[in-house]
Order: structure tokens, then C-alpha cells, then sequence
């Protein structure tokens, strides 16, 4: 893939234009104050893929509510792990929804945890492999074929809490590129990886393919998808600049595809932590513009609720939670 610029904190963003959305005035939604507020377990265990003998170790957030909750599954990035991201799932469990985060083993923390600290970037970057991205795809059937079979078994009885006919995902970095593969990115000219019982993607920092064009990739893409990244969303390991983040909007179909650029927002941004490398102040507004629009999103399009997805295509994010500079489309 060729080289493409990295955008400064000085570059303005190419402008773009969204679809007249409701008026403001006439949507009745608050994502960060819906009044909700389920009570949930959280959950330790793992699955064992037999036909892989491979683990996969997950956290489950299970809220306590009158019906079957809605399920995001959440994939770590590079060098994470299954308490990674706490602060959306534990967000969403609040908002109904049931939350499993996996743990990819082989590009999880255990890649860097007993590593002198001095090699610890080479240890992540020697994890960045086309292996380690096809045991994390595979990963994700895996864990949802066992949760289909463990809604069969009465000692599994915690599994009706979750409804498997409303199922979303969500990924950050390395986990952004599982959740696309998933949600129906090309490879080789077809999605090979995607499951149908994903409905919807949530995707932070995601990335163009380096051997394919972003239209050769995600022409296809049938199913929603947020797309969450910043003006100084850089990743050393696999070089990958803004511009590759900012190229997959444009290259996906018309339908229910929705993209935030948020100012000054590095890599780290959408992580649980900032990082010793980042070069600006981190901004507490980013998580909660993370926290609002994923939410809303899971509402419009796992929930079916047409007030959040009438809310998504407006001016209402922008008035609401984001800042001046911060950028919001949808198409």
C-alpha cells in the first residue's frame, strides 16, 4: 500500500457533507442519561475451540433485566485483553446490553507482560501477523457456536439472559480489523470471514487493508457500522496513519454507515489509558463521545430504536456531545 500523509494537529480535515438529519428540537434522546441503569454480574471463564485446541478466555457482562438482553462482543487491540475497554462495557451493561469481551491469545498481554520492557514494542510488533489475525477471526465463531449450544444446556441457565438473534461487535486497533473482517470486509474479492449473525459493528481505529484498495474492500458491507477515530490516530506498529483510518468511510455503500473524527484524538484515545508516547493532553470528552455514540448506535440498530437512529442522522451529536472541532457523517 502506498504511503499516504499523516495528518498534523495543524491539518484541516477535507470537508464533507451528511444527509439533512431531524431537526434537534424534535428527538427526545440522551444516550449519556437514559435512565436505565441495569445492575449486572460480571463473569470469568473460558471456551475451549476442540477442533483448534485453542482457549479462549472471556468476561461477561450480564445485566439483570425483565427480557433477554442484546450481545456486543468486544475484541481487544494488540497487546490487550479481555479487561480491556472496561469503561464501554461496563457502560452498556448499564444500558441493557450483555458484553463479552474475548482474549486472543497469541496477540493478547501475555505477549509483552514477561518481557524486559526494553523489548516489549518489538515483542508487540513480532504479534502483528496474518496468523494471529486468523486465530482472532476464528475466534469469534467459535465463542458464538458455544454460546448457541449453551443455550440448549439447563446448567448453562445464565445464557437466556442474552438474545442471540441480536448480536453486535465492537473492536478497538488490531480488534477493529477482527470486527471487519467479521462485518464483511473483502479479501481477495469476497468477505470470507464474516458471520451473518453479526448485525452491526462498532469499530475504534479502524484501518485500509495494506494489499487491497479501501474499494476493493468494503464495497459489500452490508450491515451498520460506526466508525470512531481521531486527526492523531497513528500506530507505529504496522505504520498505519490517519489516512488509512479516514479512507474506509468513503469506500463503504450507502445505508446506515456513520463516521466521528475527533480532534486532537491519538491512538490511545479510545483505550483505557493514555500512553507515555502521546504527544497531546489527554481529552475527557473523547471517552464520552466514544461512550454516546456507541451507545446510540447499539440502540438504533440492535434495539431497533428509531429514535436513536433518527438522533445518529442529525445535528444532535454534534450539539450534544461532541466539540467544535470534532467531526461527525453519516450516509
Amino acid at each position: 500500500m502506498a504511503e499516504a500523509p499523516v495528518f498534523s494537529k495543524e491539518t484541516e480535515l477535507p470537508q464533507t457533507t451528511s444527509a439533512p438529519g431531524s431537526p434537534v428540537s424534535d428527538l427526545f434522546y440522551d444516550p449519556l442519561s437514559l435512565g436505565l441503569n441495569y445492575s449486572y454480574q460480571i463473569k470469568d471463564l473460558e471456551v475451549m475451540d476442540s477442533q483448534r485446541q485453542r482457549s479462549i478466555p472471556l468476561r461477561i457482562y450480564l445485566p439483570e433485566g425483565p427480557a433477554p438482553a442484546p450481545l456486543i462482543l468486544l475484541s481487544h487491540g494488540l497487546g490487550g485483553s479481555r479487561m480491556e475497554l472496561a469503561y464501554l462495557a461496563t457502560y452498556w451493561a448499564t444500558q441493557g446490553y450483555g458484553v463479552i469481551a474475548l482474549q486472543h491469545l497469541g496477540s493478547d498481554d501475555g505477549v509483552w507482560r514477561s518481557v524486559e520492557p526494553e523489548q516489549r514494542y518489538k515483542a508487540l510488533a513480532e504479534a502483528a501477523t496474518v496468523q494471529n489475525f486468523l486465530l482472532r477471526v476464528q475466534d469469534i465463531p467459535a465463542v458464538l457456536d458455544h454460546l448457541e449450544r449453551w443455550q440448549r444446556d439447563p446448567q448453562q441457565h445464565w445464557v437466556q439472559q442474552l438474545d442471540l438473534s441480536r448480536i453486535g461487535m465492537a473492536g478497538y486497533s488490531f480488534g477493529a480489523i477482527t470486527a471487519q473482517a467479521i462485518g464483511g470486509q473483502r479479501f481477495w474479492g469476497r468477505p470470507r470471514f464474516q458471520d451473518d449473525r453479526i448485525k452491526a459493528v462498532v469499530l475504534l481505529s479502524p484501518s485500509s487493508p495494506y494489499k487491497e484498495t479501501p474499494d476493493q474492500a468494503f464495497p459489500a458491507v452490508t450491515i451498520p457500522w460506526l466508525l470512531m477515530t481521531g486527526t492523531a490516530d497513528v500506530s507505529s506498529i504496522g505504520n498505519v496513519d490517519v489516512a488509512s483510518r479516514l479512507a474506509v468511510f468513503p469506500a463503504l455503500p450507502l445505508g446506515n454507515k456513520y463516521e466521528v473524527v475527533l480532534k486532537d484524538a491519538e491512538h490511545s484515545a479510545f483505550g483505557d489509558a493514555p500512553l507515555s508516547t502521546d504527544r497531546y493532553p489527554r481529552n475527557p470528552n473523547h471517552h464520552r463521545a466514544t461512550i454516546a455514540l456507541s451507545t446510540a448506535f447499539w440502540d438504533a440498530y440492535l434495539k431497533e430504536d428509531g429514535t436513536a437512529q433518527a438522533w445518529l442522522a442529525s445535528d444532535a451529536p454534534r450539539q450534544q456531545i461532541l466539540e467544535t472541532d470534532d467531526r461527525w457523517q453519516w450516509k
